[in-house]
């Protein structure tokens, strides 16, 4: 059989059994995704050669703009499904985890890879960049439910919101891996260049279109169609059209379209937040989201079968643990010293710093702009934190959202 014929054929699989899978991982409790990392390495070490190449080396520009497709989408649902609207009050809580928690680890991540790796300053740079994001995409356990669910708790808003800002602000980083990457090879950029460019204007610009063209969006869709009868039957696939829109225009005006899509999603979704074409949109880019996903884990897992961690060494998997277990959870705590959400809810948040989806963008991405050293390194790295964050996460998710479930009851 054809690669192609026998590659749709396991995509059909994987999707079509998508509903039982998600039945079966809440009744052991385990994510979803830790089954399909599995079958992606079960089918490779089976079938390889009747696939295409799951390594990053062979196909980085698929890799990468799978990825890029994955995350826009993701932070699309995230934003609509967001009930609190923005203030710094309500928000400072996320904004700290992002401004505070997200540099720390960045800063020791680089640290850890330039002294205890051997990595060079550029490519420990983008590690750290790589490693900062946590993804809005496989931590959906831990976020909060559908438009205007009753039961939404604040430490799922912290999680959901964090993972939602910081899939755009961890962009810099990324460009300053790459920027110092260029001075090293070039020495044609600047960090001047890096920081008044990529840091203040790509940001701004994602921020100011984003919610320009939110709030456009929800006077077509909202009040527009009150007056013209013809836009009242609308569909849930709007939600994908406009993802796609806002992240074209603020990409070709060079804005961080990471922070555009989720800034719109935010701004369409309280435009007229109590609106039941909310729920339509989120169910939507749900269901595509998690067909790309099933097959982004199966590339996942084949890679890992095809050798993607054949670099890894005793001291990357020392930080790996150390970044997942100590480094995030401790710069996460110190982030919400000062606040008053309960210990018990600290602990939940800190935790959950999954990482995903995200960091294989941004790895990709760095990547494919200039030359680093370690590159095959670097791939070894990621990969193997993503799979042990899908791992550890994946079989505590669900014992620690019991626990906040029956705090919360017991402290109503």
């Amino acid at each position: 059989m054809e690669k192609f014929m026998f590659s749709v054929l396991i995509i059909g699989l994987a999707t079509f059994v998508m509903p039982w899978v998600s039945i079966l991982s809440k009744k052991a409790g385990i994510s979803y995704s830790i089954f399909y990392l599995l079958a992606g390495i079960l089918i490779y070490s089976v079938f390889p050669e009747f696939l295409p190449s799951p390594l990053p080396s062979q196909n980085s520009t698929a890799i990468l703009h799978l990825t890029e497709l994955i995350v826009i989408i993701s932070l699309m649902g995230v934003g609509i499904k967001i009930d609190l609207p923005f203030s710094f009050k309500t928000w400072s809580f996320p904004l700290r985890l992002v401004f505070i928690a997200m540099p720390l680890c960045i800063i020791v991540a680089v640290l850890f890879g330039y002294y205890l790796l051997g990595l060079n300053l550029a490519a420990a740079i983008l590690l750290g960049a790589s490693l900062a994001p946590t993804d809005p995409v496989l931590a959906s356990e831990v976020q909060v439910g559908p438009p205007n669910e009753p039961d939404n708790s604040f430490p799922k808003f912290i999680l959901t919101s964090e993972a939602g800002i910081n899939d755009g602000m961890a962009f810099p980083f990324t460009w300053l891996a790459i920027t110092v990457g260029l001075i090293n090879i070039k020495g044609e950029t600047t960090l001047l260049q890096w920081f008044s460019y990529h840091f203040i204007y790509q940001i701004i610009g994602g921020i100011v279109l984003g919610f320009i063209l939110g709030k456009g969006a929800g006077y077509l869709v909202f009040d527009f169609s009150k007056k013209n009868k013809i836009l009242e039957r609308l569909d849930g696939f709007l939600a994908i059209s406009l993802t796609l829109l806002v992240y074209g225009i603020t990409e070709a005006l060079h804005g961080y379209g990471f922070i555009a899509v989720f800034v719109c999603a935010l701004t369409f979704r309280h435009y007229e937040k109590k609106h039941k074409y909310h729920n339509s949109i989120h169910s939507f880019t749900g269901q595509v989201e998690k067909i790309f996903v099933a097959v982004l884990l199966l590339l996942l897992g084949g890679a890992i079968a095809q050798g993607i961690l054949d670099f890894l060494t005793w001291e990357m998997m020392i930080f790996t643990f150390s970044y997942l277990l100590l480094i995030r959870p401790i710069s996460a705590y110190l982030s919400l010293l000062g606040t008053d959400l309960h210990f018990w809810e600290k602990l939940i948040v800190v935790f959950f710093g999954i990482r995903g989806i995200g960091s294989l963008f941004y790895l990709s991405f760095a990547l494919n702009e200039v030359a680093f050293d370690s590159e095959n390194e670097l791939w070894s790295l990621v990969t193997f934190s993503i799979a042990m964050s899908i791992l550890i996460h994946g079989l505590t998710v669900s014992p620690a959202i019991r626990y906040l479930k029956k705090k919360s009851d017991t402290s109503n």
